[in-house]
This record gives C-alpha cells, sequence and structure tokens, in this order.
C-alpha cells in the first residue's frame, strides 16, 4: 500500500519550508520510498475523520497499510528505522543519531516556537517588546552550544542521518531572524542540507501545492 501523509492544502509558512509535513517528505525522499499527500484545508484539521488520526488537529500524518501515526518527529524515526539510509548500522552510531533526532525536537526546537509564537500570536500585547528579546536570548544560547559541540563537522555523525534531517529542519526556522547567521557553522551545514537532492525534490513539492493554492 502507498504511504499517504497529510499537508496543508494552503501553507502557512508561504511555501517556505517550515510546514513539517516536509520533514517527512525529505525523509522519504532520502529513502526514496514513493508517497501520496491528502490536503486539508484547515476546517478539516478539526473535524473529526482527520482527528481520528492526528487528536490534536495537525499534520502530518501518516499512513500505511493499517499503521497510522502522528507527529513529525516520530514519523521520520518510524521511517528511518524501516527503511535503508537514515540510520547507521552500527549500534552505538545509530543510537547517537537517535538521540540527536530527540535533542532536535526536544532541546533545540521549543525556543524556536515560542519566538514565532510571540511574533505572530502575541504581537498586539503590552509585554511583547520586552519578551522577544529574552527568547532570542535562549535560542542564542543553545545555538551557542550547538555550534561548539559541532565545530567543522560536515554532519553530526560521519555520514549524515535522521539526526541531521531533523536538526536542519529545525534550524531554519531562525534563518530568517538573522540569528543563524551569527554562527557561520551552523549556517553551513544547513546550507549542505539544503543542497542535497532529496530536500530539493522535497522543497519543490511542497512549494508546488502552495503556488497551486495562489493559482486557485
Amino acid at each position: 500500500m502507498t504511504i499517504t501523509i497529510t499537508a496543508f492544502e494552503n501553507s502557512p509558512d508561504g511555501g517556505k519550508g517550515m510546514a513539517r509535513d516536509m520533514r517527512v517528505r525529505w525523509a522519504l525522499e532520502e529513502v526514496e520510498q514513493p508517497y501520496d499527500v491528502r490536503l486539508l484545508s484547515f476546517k478539516a484539521l478539526k473535524e473529526p475523520a482527520h482527528l481520528e488520526l492526528q487528536p490534536f488537529g495537525q499534520i502530518p500524518t501518516y499512513q500505511e497499510d493499517e499503521l497510522a501515526l502522528f507527529d513529525s518527529g516520530a514519523i521520520v524515526f518510524h521511517i528511518a528505522d524501516h527503511h535503508a539510509g537514515l540510520l547507521p548500522k552500527d549500534d552505538n552510531a545509530r543510537a547517537r543519531a537517535i538521540t540527536w533526532m530527540f535533542t532536535a525536537v526536544s532541546t533545540m526546537e521549543p525556543p524556536m516556537l515560542e519566538r514565532e509564537v510571540a511574533r505572530f500570536l502575541e504581537g498586539d500585547e503590552s509585554w511583547h517588546d520586552a519578551r522577544l528579546p529574552l527568547i532570542d536570548k535562549r535560542i542564542r544560547k543553545r545555538l551557542g552550544e550547538l555550534s561548539v559541540k559541532f565545530g567543522q563537522s560536515e554532519w553530526l555523525e560521519d555520514t549524515f542521518t535522521a539526526g541531521d534531517l531533523l536538526m536542519i529542519s529545525v534550524l531554519l526556522r531562525t534563518r530568517s531572524s538573522g540569528i543563524l547567521a551569527e554562527f557561520p557553522n551552523l549556517l553551513a551545514y544547513v546550507e549542505r542540507g539544503e543542497k542535497r537532492p532529496a530536500y530539493q525534490r522535497a522543497f519543490a513539492a511542497q512549494l508546488a501545492v502552495f503556488n497551486a493554492g495562489l493559482k486557485g
């Protein structure tokens, strides 16, 4: 049975690859697995049929045969665990790559998401202008720590893994603010990820949906 994922019918990110179906698309492209995409409106996200798959009314979801998954990190792990190419064969290297997957979504991403909430949902609050610099300070702290650990490596491990896929996806959230550019080694790391053919295919597929929505 063909893999089916869900994605925004009209993504709020403006076709910039920030919506989380991008991570799943990228993983599937890396392991060369075909997939279908079911596009959902914001209204459809809250309807019973989707909530049965994703109880929080978000995207993406993943369906294959009788299996239904939600949460982009869990989906990427499932893909990496079942198809060669995203996790090393060596047990220790595999464990480290999985550690980086969790680090990306549980350590690095939270302050970045907090910044997006502050900017787009809390901009009119009286405390917004004072709060944003504090969030940026937390982001810089995390990026600084990662930058030291990463050094001048090409990838987090000896080869590209699912840990890199999720870490790069997360770091991309900081580029538009200019914060990522303060850490040249991390900026170069992200740019290497974007040059991967699988990333390019995934980005083009997601952008095509956004462009089609504009024409519609």
